[in-house]
């Protein structure tokens, strides 16, 4: 069940995330296809090749994962802001 405050939210981390997407110069894209040649001979030349494409994956995933913590507590500071200011009037 998503309540409004919810919806709101993730609108929120959405705009966030995208804005912070948007910033980056060279975002990558996870390579889905895989390393060549794992089925040729010389497999350690495969091994090599298979490392490497999972390393350059894990460091993909490493930068979106940051930016979607980026955007979390971007989302917590501006919400901590809001409520504050909103217990300020409460109190006046």
């Amino acid at each position: 069940m998503c309540t409004e405050g919810t919806k709101a939210r993730r609108e929120r981390l959405h705009q966030l995330l995208l804005a912070l997407i948007a910033q980056q110069d060279d975002l990558d894209l996870m390579d889905a296809d895989g390393p060549m040649g794992l089925s040729v001979s010389g497999a350690s030349d495969a091994a090599a090749d298979a490392a490497r494409w999972m390393e350059r994956n894990r460091r993909v995933l490493q930068r979106y994962q940051a930016l979607v913590r980026t955007a979390v507590t971007l989302d917590a500071l501006v919400d901590a802001e809001t409520s504050a200011g909103a217990d300020v009037n409460e109190a006046f």
